[in-house]
């Protein structure tokens, strides 16, 4: 199903000179009129293979002198996502937020050890629904400005920020999109994150802190976001983004999983590493995110009609169930995918496939590959 924020992006391509359209504005969604007067203007560049891992992967300091915090400016990209604040406010991506999945890619393992084949599922899942599948762009965020820009930018320069199958509902100290903010850092959500800390982890964050804050967000967005969603493949970053703060904001030289809360707020308010971090000492990806999964029995589900209202959605089951993430990746390509790109022809196709086939390398081959689109 086609968000909002979607709908409002076709509705802006439409009008917006195609000239204008940026090159790293996100295609997905929009009309095939849109796509035909906008793709001619755009050039076309295959997406390149993705870098190799890298070559030390052991920890080491990464808040140095050749990548010193430095705050983005009223033009640099920024939104949902604080690692990626972080990445490009170090110098790790580029400054202006905007970036191809190979600078990604090596990024996000260079800066904070995060284990390849999970590097490769974040990236392109990203650029498939919030990238230009033409120009291998993709932007991590909107307009750094608090208010945003004025007069707004159109929905197709939101990046990550569009509030769909990757950014989604209960973020730790986002507010929901619903509400009109879905990529600032929320000083009251952060309180939350304080106080269960404190009350849990004896001031610190760690995965049992992560297992009460997940629910607390849920309760919350059940209790007062009338189309809070929480199925695949929110459910399923939802919880990740319990277990990221522990495996990649610890310094690596400690690597208790226990993350001090002034630590935290560097991050996810500032985009800031502290000083003299050292990265995680070994590829890091989801663990002890069992433990966040056993505090607290969170069915996927959605609120069905209206605040209170939240029903568990019975489809879920398959990707409870299933160990190898296989269904999860069948279901991101068939749904997510297809129903931002329904029927892509000619360039768009082709530049659509080769993504889906650099995705389907996240699985290291242990599923059966789909393809929606045939093959070419």
């Amino acid at each position: 199903m086609v968000s909002f924020a979607s709908f409002v992006t076709l509705a802006l391509a439409i009008t917006l000179p195609a000239a204008a359209f940026p090159t790293y504005g996100s295609l997905a969604g929009l009309s095939r009129e849109a796509l035909e007067e906008i793709i001619p203007n755009l050039e076309y560049k295959r997406a390149a293979d993705p870098p190799p891992p890298i070559a030390y992967n052991g920890t080491k300091l990464v808040h140095d002198a050749r990548h010193p915090y430095r705050p983005p400016g009223p033009n640099d990209m920024r939104g949902p996502c604080p690692g990626l604040n972080t990445l490009a406010n170090h110098g790790y991506l580029p400054h202006n937020g905007i970036a191809s999945p190979e600078q990604l890619i090596w990024a996000v393992q260079e800066g904070f050890n995060m284990e390849y084949l999970t590097a490769i599922n974040i990236v392109y899942s990203s650029l498939l629904v919030d990238g230009n599948v033409i120009t291998n762009l993709l932007s991590i965020g909107g307009k750094s400005r608090l208010t945003g820009p004025d007069p707004p930018a159109p929905a197709t320069a939101a990046g990550l920020n569009t509030h769909g199958p990757i950014e989604g509902d209960a973020s730790t100290t986002r507010g929901d999109a619903y509400f009109g903010d879905n990529h600032n850092f929320n000083e009251t959500l952060f309180q939350e994150f304080v106080d269960l800390s404190n009350q849990y982890g004896a001031g610190k964050y760690n995965a049992t802190v992560g297992g009460e804050l997940r629910y607390r967000r849920v309760q919350d967005s059940i209790a007062t976001n009338p189309v809070f969603s929480f199925v695949p493949p929110r459910y399923i970053a939802g919880f990740a983004e319990m277990v990221f703060p522990l495996n990649f904001w610890v310094d690596g030289r400690r690597g208790d999983g226990q993350l001090d809360v002034d630590v935290a707020r560097g991050f996810y308010q500032h985009g800031r590493m502290p000083d003299d971090f050292h990265r995680a000492s070994k590829p890091m990806s989801v663990e002890g995110i069992d433990i966040v999964l056993a505090v607290h029995d969170i069915a996927p589900g959605r609120n069905i009609n209206g605040v209170n209202t939240y029903t568990p959605d019975p489809n879920a089951v398959a990707f409870l169930n299933d160990p190898t993430g296989c269904n999860a990746y069948v279901d991101f390509v068939n749904n997510a995918v297809v129903g931002l790109y329904p029927n892509p022809t000619g360039v768009l196709r082709r530049a659509i496939n080769r993504n889906l086939d650099l995705y389907y390398l996240h699985t290291g081959g242990k599923c059966t590959q789909v393809f929606p689109y045939g093959r070419d």
